[in-house]
């Protein structure tokens, strides 16, 4: 059954983004189960207990990724911005570009099931 919140949300995005979008969901999927949470400006993607990754920018061509974590992972390849939010010390924003498919590789993974792990 379609989500008519989830397909309004996706309505007018790229052919592009939303095919990223859903592998991405997938590559969630394989890793555990996920609900999915539209909003009037992101999608956050959850554990059955919490938020654990939203879906921030639909591009042309991109999505646009936040992985919010209690603490800085600096040692990576996939984060290109990370940030402390502002008057929050518990949660570091890690910013991720997704272009291709092949940009969910196995670094990527292992932060959505850390993502994951932190959100049961």
């Amino acid at each position: 059954m379609k989500d008519p919140a989830l397909t309004s949300f996706l309505a007018g995005k790229s052919e592009r983004s939303v095919l990223l979008f859903h592998h991405l969901l997938e590559e969630f999927k394989s890793i555990g189960g996920i609900t999915i949470h539209p909003a009037k400006t992101m999608i956050g993607i959850a554990t059955p207990r919490k938020r654990i990754v939203y879906v921030t920018h639909f591009g042309k061509g991109f999505l646009h990724v936040v992985f919010p974590f209690k603490e800085p992972y600096p040692d990576n390849l996939c984060f290109q911005k990370i940030a402390q939010v502002p008057d929050d010390n518990l949660q570091f924003n890690h910013h991720f570009r997704m272009i291709e498919l092949e940009d969910v590789n196995d670094e990527v993974r292992s932060f959505m099931k850390l993502a994951y792990e932190l959100g049961k």
